[in-house]
């Protein structure tokens, strides 16, 4: 990393914090508060879809397999994806498992569970049902029990009906799905009563707690999210602790999210619905509900009403994503923008087509660490122009450091002096100190962008490169305490050296790249900046050692193509690289000194 791409981090942080703090805050603040209002002012009309959600706190939490037992019954799913069971407490789906996908490389390691009961430790699930109109009699509440078939199991092949009845209301519920991840479910609702009744189509997803884990890192997003039309409303747990969001349009849809799974609940894509992100828990013991709710459904007696929507349970791969948003006449549901559960970033327009690049290499290569090496190489002859502006730049600089050191050596006790005579100097030599940094600053977007795509994308998560590289999705395995892997120990399981961070191969390999290349840039004006950048590589070996090993690779494959390009700039402009005064083992023989 050269002084002017620090300078640009450093200037590009302070603008946006400044900004955030001084013009956006505010604005949301005052949007806060109109919203609150109006929130306050609707809450006594809308119908209750919190049921005994919150009732949850005041009872002891069960561990998976207590709070599964405790059901009154539960209808088996099994398909090529997914194993779990309905609830028919509630006629909800809140125990789901993905085949394909394992916590460890081990094969045989415990599936991946996303949905789990609500009394259960950080409880998540998903329902779907009608809650009765405000002012009406009727309402159906969580605690109802629903009755199915007695063996009854959903399979893609083999539907599975749920019924249920609530004064004169009788309820109807068939769940199907498919062999991915799409739950369709069709619900009919009669009313067998002599009075006209009400009733609100509602969806919503839950989770209990903040998930262990979710929050380390800035750079994603994991909690509520939605979409509604042309807007995506999102929302990280902290934050959703605190404050309720609100918005209503035609298209979407409402779920939560962590950085590789989701649960979302599916609303019919041509009607308009309000979605509502709420933490109906109490301070300390939040509980998340992101939810949608249609309009009401008016029911004279002896007639029913039916509503066909979906549930989504499983990964976030963006090929089965975009399948599901495909029209209906083309295979899909027509679901509108699953795919931003991706979190794509500020920079999505980039992001996506970069993704789109990689899943091509890695589709047809097979290795998705050799994807990694060829998506960087296409950034860089992209880039090419650009970035040989900057290191023109740099090279410029560097040839005329002699004669700076000597103007430092002259004037080094008047400052003021000094900068008079090195502007001097760099308008006798046609030289812009700061013209490396407008190629830099073009960049930078990009390169983030590639960051964000390696680190969101389930695609990489347990896929292998070469060698001890066994998890793209995960940090180095190696250990330099135990000579990486030559001593017959783990630290990680050694006290006292499981305190150390984890210091791999590929990090120490691009904290040696960025370091040479420290020594190919010319050095800083300021001593105490030439410090710092001195002491930058070995503080991002550190940094680096916890990130998954693709992006490891990605910084330190850009490293080396970068150095490269640089050499060959600076030979092109008879630029000495002294490699013998950074690496001792190049210095030729010393001439044998006369003897006088």
């Amino acid at each position: 990393m050269d002084r002017n791409t620090l300078l640009f981090i450093v200037l590009t942080a302070a603008v946006l914090i400044g900004w955030d703090a001084l013009v956006l805050r505010p604005q949301r603040e005052v949007l806060l508060e109109q919203q609150r209002i109006e929130q306050a002012t609707r809450a006594a009309a809308e119908p209750d879809i919190t049921g005994g959600i919150a009732t949850v706190e005041a009872e002891k939490t069960l561990s998976v397999e207590e709070a599964l037992a405790k059901a009154p019954g539960r209808v088996a799913i099994d398909t090529p994806s997914l194993k779990g069971s309905i609830n028919l407490a509630g006629g909800r789906l809140d125990d789901l498992l993905l085949k394909n996908y394992r916590e460890t490389l081990d094969p045989e390691s415990a599936m991946i569970r996303l949905l789990t009961p609500r009394e259960a430790r950080h409880g998540h699930y998903i329902e779907q049902g009608f809650v009765a109109s405000s002012g009406t009699e009727n309402k159906l509440t969580e605690s109802l029990v629903w009755t199915a078939p007695e063996g009854a199991v959903l399979s893609i092949d083999a539907p599975a009906t749920l019924t249920a009845r609530m004064g004169s209301l009788v309820f109807e519920k068939t769940y199907s799905v498919d062999d991915k991840f799409m739950f369709t479910v069709e619900q009919t609702v009669r009313n067998e009563g002599d009075a006209p009744a009400s009733v609100t189509p509602y969806g919503l997803v839950v989770q209990r707690d903040i998930p262990d884990g979710a929050g380390r890192y800035m750079i994603l997003h994991e909690g509520p999210v939605a979409v509604i039309g042309k807007q995506l409303l999102e929302r990280k747990y902290k934050k959703a602790a605190t404050r309720d969001d609100e918005a209503s349009g035609q298209m979407g849809w409402v779920g939560i999210t962590n950085k590789y799974w989701l649960a979302a609940a599916i609303p019919p894509q041509d009607e308009h619905f309000k979605a509502t992100f709420k933490n109906v828990g109490t301070e300390g013991a939040p509980i998340f509900r992101a939810n949608y709710t249609l309009d009401a459904r008016a029911i004279a007696p002896g007639q029913s009403v039916e509503l066909t929507s979906h549930l989504f349970g499983g990964a976030k791969d963006v090929d089965i994503l975009r399948g599901y948003e495909a029209p209906v006449e083309k295979g899909g549901l027509g679901v509108w923008d699953l795919d931003k559960a991706v979190d794509w970033g500020n920079f999505f327009f980039l992001t996506r087509p970069l993704f789109w690049l990689l899943d091509f290499f890695g589709d047809h290569i097979h290795n998705w660490g050799v994807a990694i090496l060829l998506l960087t190489l296409v950034i860089k002859a992209l880039l090419f122009p650009l970035a040989n502006k900057a290191f023109e730049s740099m090279s410029a600089m560097k040839k005329v450091q002699p004669k700076l050191e000597e103007l430092k050596t002259r004037y080094g006790e008047d400052k003021a002096k000094l900068q008079q005579e090195m502007m001097a100097l760099y308008q006798r030599e046609k030289i812009n100190p700061l013209a490396g940094c407008l190629p830099i600053i073009i960049q930078m977007p990009i390169f983030y962008a590639l960051y964000k795509t390696l680190f969101v994308t389930i695609e990489l998560r347990h896929q292998p490169f070469a060698l001890w590289i066994r998890d793209l999705s995960a940090p180095d395995p190696t250990n330099i305490l135990n000579l990486f892997g030559l001593l017959p120990f783990d630290p990680a399981a050694t006290p006292l050296l499981n305190l150390i961070p984890a210091i791999g191969v590929l990090p120490m390999l691009y904290g040696v790249a960025m370091w040479l290349q420290t020594k190919m840039n010319p050095p800083a004006a300021d001593p105490t900046q030439q410090q710092i950048m001195n002491f930058l590589p070995f503080m991002f070996v550190f940094l680096f050692a916890s990130f998954p090993a693709g992006l490891v690779l990605y910084w330190f494959w850009s490293s080396v193509l970068s150095m490269a390009q640089q050499y060959v700039i600076m030979k092109r402009n008879g630029v000495e690289i002294a490699w013998g005064e950074t690496l001792p083992f190049l210095r030729g023989k010393k001439p044998a000194l006369e003897k006088k």
